[in-house]
């Protein structure tokens, strides 16, 4: 009986020896732990040399191939902004053409004459009473109108979050980066730049 009982305790102390073993020779088959990520470079100074973390940990373009691809892709994100902003101007002038017929609509409904609409001769009268008095002064301020500041406000805030990303980008002091962007933003506007204020 006490060989027995021998016998168990020291194959579960011999067990347990060779789980601490294998525990200890760097084999962890947990799945609980965080996942290794790259850490970046953090120079203070303008640099061409590759290391740098772009906006995320472990996004640290470190070969050659990965810095020709952020480059590309910075290039590519800047010329979406210039984008962005000609769509905002064009629609901008749409906006205000439409705004302008509806206040002057609305002046009208107030003043009790007829909008534009069915008959000649109405068309004829509120022609009229739009040149006369369906024009807003200059300054008035513009009514609310859901679809073209809803849109506006989502236009604006897709300039703004890739302002932020190219801020992050360029406080990285990567040269590359903003060359890249530089470039980006100058090709954007050549191409793109005509669409900002068109000609009236």
């Amino acid at each position: 009986m006490a060989s027995n009982l021998l016998c168990a305790l020291s194959f579960v102390a011999m067990t347990s020896f060779k789980l601490v073993l294998a525990d200890s020779n760097g084999m962890d088959m947990s799945m609980d732990g965080a996942m290794d990520l790259s850490s970046g470079n953090m120079l203070s100074y303008l640099h061409f040399t590759p290391g740098d973390t772009l906006w995320f940990l472990g996004w640290v373009p470190s070969s050659k191939g990965a810095m020709v691809g952020v480059c590309i892709g910075l290039f590519l994100l800047a010329l979406v902004e210039r984008w962005l902003a000609a769509v905002r101007g064009v629609m901008e002038v749409h906006w205000a053409v439409r705004a302008q017929i509806e206040l002057s609509n609305r002046l009208n409904v107030r003043a009790g004459l007829p909008t534009p609409g069915t008959n000649t001769d109405e068309k004829i009268t509120s022609q009229r009473s739009s040149s006369l008095l369906g024009l807003p002064r200059r300054g008035a301020m513009p009514p609310f109108i859901p679809a073209h500041d809803i849109s506006r406000g989502v236009l604006h805030v897709g300039q703004t979050a890739l302002s932020f990303l190219f801020m992050l980008a360029v406080m990285t002091f990567q040269a590359s980066f903003i060359i890249s962007i530089i470039i980006g933003l100058g090709v954007g506007e050549t191409l793109f730049g005509r669409y900002l204020h068109p000609v009236h």
